[in-house]
C-alpha cells in the first residue's frame, strides 16, 4: 500500500482549514445576529414602560452566553462546535418566534426586525451544526461501537428535549408574547375606557362598568376571556373592571403569562376603584381565571382592598408550586427548567408558593373553583390544599366533568347560582 506523502497531505489540510475558517466566520456572524437581538430586546428597545435597567441581570447573562459561544467556537473540537451551533441555533429560532407572532397578529415593530435576523441566524446555526455532525462522524471503528455511540447520543437528545429545550422554549415564548390587540367589547352594558398606573410605573388600560347594586368586581386577567363572566355579573347589578395586564393589549410592560409580579396590576386596579366616587371601597371583589386566579390569591394575601375573591383553575406559577403539588422529585422533573429560564428571560424572581399565601387571605372570603378534569385532573390536589389552608369564610366547588376554567360553560346555571350567591353574601 502506498503511503501518503507530506506533499499530498498538505493540500488536504489546507482545504480543511479553509473550510473551517469559512464555517467559523459564518457561525460567529450568525451568533452575532442572535446577540444583536438579545441587545435590542433587552436594552435598545424594551417594551413601553420598561427601561434597560429592568433587564440587566437576564439580558447581560444571555449576552454573555452568546459571546462565550462565539469565542469558543473556533477553539473547540468538532463535536463541541456542533453542540454549540445546535444549542444556540435553537435559541435563535425560539427568540425569533416573537417577531413572527406579532407580525401575524398585528404588524412588526420595535425589536421584531432584529427578531427576524435572530431567526435567520438560528436556522444557519442549525444547518452548520447538522452539517458538522455529518462530516465529522466516525466510520473507522467497529459497527457495534459506532451504533452504540450513536444510540447514546440519540438517548441524550431524547432526554434533553423534554427536560431542557422544551421548557426553555415555553419560558421564552410565554414571557415575550401576549394578546396584541384590544378585543371587541361584548359586556352587556355600556362601559367607560379607563387607565391607571401600577406601583412600578406601568400604565394599564381597561373598561369599567358602573355598579347598580353598590358592589364592584374585578374580572381578571385581560379583556377577552372574562367577557362572558362580566355579562353574568352585570346582569345581577355588579360593577365590573376588566383590564389588560402588563405586556398585553394596550397596557405597558413585559408579558409574563405565568403572572410573576402580576399582583401589582391587581393592587393598582383595586386602588383605582377605591379612588372613584361611584365605587364603595368596602364592597370590592375579584374573580380570576387560571393564572388570574393565582395572581388574585397573591394580591388578596397582601391587601385588605378585596372583600371577596373567586379563584377558578389556579394551580401554580413556578417550581415552588410544583413541589408543593406533586413532591420534590416530580416537581423538579415536571417544571425544573421552566422557572430558572423564566427568571433569566424576565430578570424577575418567582413569587412565593400559592399555598404559603393562602392563610394570609382571611378575613377576605375565598371561593376556590376547579374542573374535575381541569389540566388533566391536576387541579384537584392544589385546590383542595388551598381550601384546607384558607381561613373562614371559604368555599370550594369541583365542577363535575369540568375542564380548565370551563365552569361557566359546563354548568352555566349552577355556576351562576354559586358565584353570584357568594358575592351577594360577601359584598351585598
Amino acid at each position: 500500500m502506498t503511503e501518503a506523502t507530506p506533499q499530498a497531505i498538505a493540500p488536504t489540510v489546507r482545504s480543511a482549514l479553509a473550510r473551517l475558517a469559512t464555517e467559523s466566520r459564518l457561525a460567529v456572524a450568525s451568533l452575532g445576529l442572535v446577540g444583536l437581538h438579545v441587545i435590542d430586546d433587552n436594552f435598545l428597545q424594551p417594551e413601553p414602560g420598561r427601561s434597560p435597567a429592568d433587564h440587566l441581570p437576564g439580558g447581560l447573562t444571555q449576552l454573555a452566553l452568546v459571546v462565550a459561544a462565539a469565542w469558543a467556537y473556533p477553539r473547540v473540537r468538532a463535536g463541541a462546535r456542533a453542540a454549540l451551533t445546535l444549542l444556540f441555533g435553537f435559541f435563535g429560532v425560539v427568540a425569533g418566534i416573537e417577531a413572527v407572532y406579532y407580525t401575524v397578529a398585528d404588524s412588526p415593530s420595535g425589536d421584531d426586525f432584529t427578531g427576524f435576523l435572530s431567526l435567520a441566524g438560528g436556522f444557519v446555526l442549525l444547518g452548520i451544526g447538522i452539517r458538522t455532525l455529518w462530516r465529522t462522524r466516525r466510520t473507522d471503528d467497529s459497527r457495534r461501537r459506532r451504533y452504540l455511540r450513536r444510540g447514546l447520543v440519540l438517548a441524550g437528545v431524547v432526554v434533553l428535549i423534554p427536560t431542557f429545550l422544551m421548557p426553555v422554549s415555553i419560558a421564552y415564548v410565554l414571557t415575550h408574547t401576549a394578546r396584541a390587540v384590544v378585543p371587541t367589547p361584548n359586556l352587556g352594558a355600556t362601559h367607560e375606557d379607563v387607565s391607571f398606573t401600577t406601583s412600578d410605573g406601568l400604565r394599564l388600560e381597561g373598561w369599567f362598568i358602573p355598579s347598580r347594586n353598590g358592589a364592584t368586581v374585578i374580572a381578571f386577567p385581560g379583556r377577552s376571556g372574562p367577557q362572558k363572566h362580566t355579562r353574568m355579573l352585570v346582569k345581577h347589578g355588579y360593577g365590573v373592571l376588566l383590564f389588560d395586564r402588563r405586556g398585553e393589549g394596550a397596557s405597558e410592560g413585559d408579558p409574563n403569562i405565568f403572572g410573576w409580579a402580576g399582583d401589582r396590576d391587581l393592587h393598582a386596579a383595586a386602588k383605582y376603584l377605591q379612588s372613584r366616587p361611584d365605587v364603595d371601597p368596602d364592597r370590592i371583589g375579584g374573580i380570576g381565571f387560571s393564572v388570574g386566579g393565582e395572581m388574585l390569591i397573591h394580591a388578596a394575601a397582601h391587601s385588605d382592598a378585596f372583600k371577596a375573591i373567586v379563584s377558578e383553575g389556579a394551580s401554580g406559577q413556578s417550581i415552588r408550586d410544583d413541589i408543593e403539588n406533586v413532591g420534590l422529585v416530580d416537581g423538579i422533573l415536571s417544571g425544573g427548567a421552566i422557572t430558572p429560564a423564566t427568571a433569566l428571560f424576565t430578570s424577575t424572581l418567582p413569587p412565593p408558593s400559592l399555598k404559603s399565601e393562602i392563610a394570609k387571605i382571611a378575613p377576605t372570603a375565598a371561593f376556590f373553583i376547579y374542573g374535575e378534569h381541569g389540566q388533566g385532573g391536576t387541579e384537584t390536589k392544589p385546590n383542595r390544599a388551598f381550601y384546607a389552608a384558607a381561613g373562614e369564610p371559604k368555599q370550594i366547588w369541583e365542577v363535575p366533568n369540568g375542564q380548565h376554567i370551563a365552569g361557566i360553560t359546563t354548568e352555566p346555571a349552577e355556576y351562576e347560582r354559586r358565584v353570584i350567591g357568594f358575592f351577594d353574601r360577601e359584598l351585598r
